[in-house]
């Protein structure tokens, strides 16, 4: 068995890791068993009862965090020329087409989200093996290939997040930093949990939320009560 360093002992001191605690009461304990010298995400873990094999149990979508994530989103924007300025006046970091597309078959990927519009995805299909595994192909739905590309820009850069769920059917993803205030970590959090219950697939039955547990990049986890969520 692997020894438990003094600081993991100190942060498990501090709370109960077998109880089932409210959002809210998460969103401060994570913050005080954190004792990282940066400053860590805050993440969630969702396991929803769901079969993701399953077309009509498939589960994605987008969340815009009231508060953001608290990091800089770099955001790639391949468009035609004609969208170019666009993209650059609404904060994309990366601006172009036909040379980002050779530079990501180059293996060169410093970005977070990729943005992109209709007319153009017959030439960024052929990227579907690089940028797929890493969730970072744009997608209709997440709203990452779009006309509006202005818009889609300042969203991302505000901090809407896009979430799939995994072949295990669990949701992972940031809604956060620790050196936010609890009570902007428990509204983050909040938006995300009601955005899943929104897009419940009719085909799931049982427990929707199976589990969810809320830590910091380094923390212990801290189970939530899925049935404290329920309005």
């Amino acid at each position: 068995m692997s020894k438990i360093s003094k600081k993991r002992k100190e942060a498990l001191s501090k709370y109960d890791r077998d109880a089932l605690h409210s959002l809210q009461d998460a969103s401060e304990i994570v913050k005080k068993i954190t004792t990282s010298k940066f400053d860590p995400s805050v993440d969630l873990d969702v396991k929803l009862g769901v079969d993701p094999r399953q077309a009509n149990q498939m589960v994605r979508g987008v969340a815009s965090l009231p508060h953001g994530l608290g990091k800089e989103v770099r955001v790639l924007a391949l468009v035609t020329p004609d969208k170019e300025q666009e993209a650059k006046d609404a904060g994309a970091d990366y601006v172009g087409l036909d040379e980002y597309v050779t530079k990501i078959e180059g293996g060169w990927l410093d970005v977070d989200v990729i943005i992109t519009m209709p007319a153009v995805m017959g030439k960024i299909g052929r990227l579907g093996r690089v940028l797929g595994p890493r969730n970072l192909m744009p997608n209709p739905k997440s709203g990452t290939v779009t006309m509006d590309i202005g818009k889609a820009v300042t969203e991302i850069k505000a901090g809407k997040i896009d979430f799939k769920v995994d072949k295990t059917g669990i949701i992972h993803t940031s809604v956060g930093k620790v050196s936010f205030e609890k009570d902007k970590i428990y509204e983050n959090a909040k938006e995300l949990i009601d955005t899943l219950n929104r897009l419940k697939p009719s085909a799931s039955k049982g427990a929707y939320f199976q589990s969810i547990t809320m830590s910091s990049t380094m923390s212990p986890g801290i189970k939530i009560d899925p049935k404290s969520l329920i309005d």
